[in-house]
């Protein structure tokens, strides 16, 4: 795969941003710091501010993923999508990275987390992914992944093209749930939408395969 040396700086750099901003902190971090929210934003457990390290680590887990995924691909398919491939992995690495930030930020100066502004984030994370299906070829590691994918490649094709429409459709309703409703509200409009795609993107797959099989 042709490498953009640009783009692998950039998102090496997005990597060490959230490992310094935890290293500026550090010394005004409390030693115990909210680690998980209940759907209205409140605290429900507090941990060690040790675990915030784990944390900052997550966008360099994700970049040795996307960089080791292709090498595993038996037939070297996503080596196909090129520059695309970077740009996926800068998206990925750069969502994670923000959302390090985000955590680190609300445990020095809130104990309440904003929901709605991750809600927004991931429905952003789905209209940009979304954008990318219709570039990723068939492989066992990254897309959609259905039996009837995997077996066909026009099913692959054409449920791909599908699901991106979808997926941005679906981000763009996210965003939009969680800028005019609460965050419970926001989270039920989250899990119901990426529920629904799910459903929509397997049984689609399903029919267009016996369709083309069919013929």
């Amino acid at each position: 795969m042709k490498t953009n040396l640009s783009k692998q700086w950039s998102i090496i750099s997005l990597i060490a941003l959230p490992i310094a901003y935890l290293i500026y902190l550090w010394n005004k971090i409390p030693k115990e710091v909210p680690m998980h929210f209940d759907i209205n934003g409140e605290v429900d457990r507090y941990g060690s501010k040790s675990e915030l390290i784990i944390i900052t680590l997550l966008p360099l887990l994700i970049y040795g993923m996307m960089i080791l995924i292709p090498k595993l691909d038996p037939k070297k398919q996503l080596d196909k999508m090129g520059n695309k491939y970077n740009s996926l992995t800068f998206i990925i690495v750069l969502f994670m990275s923000i959302l390090a930030i985000y955590i680190i930020y609300t445990s020095v100066n809130s104990t309440t987390i904003s929901s709605n502004f991750i809600y927004i984030m991931v429905g952003g994370l789905f209209m940009l992914l979304g954008n990318f299906f219709k570039t990723i070829k068939p492989n066992y590691f990254v897309g959609i992944r259905t039996p009837w994918t995997l077996e066909s490649e026009e099913v692959w094709i054409k449920t791909h093209k599908m699901s991106g429409y979808l997926w941005v459709a679906g981000g763009l309703l996210i965003i939009v749930c969680a800028l005019l409703f609460s965050a419970k509200i926001a989270f039920y409009a989250v899990m119901g939408i990426t529920i629904l795609i799910t459903i929509v993107v397997v049984v689609f797959s399903y029919l267009k395969y016996k369709e083309i099989e069919s013929q």
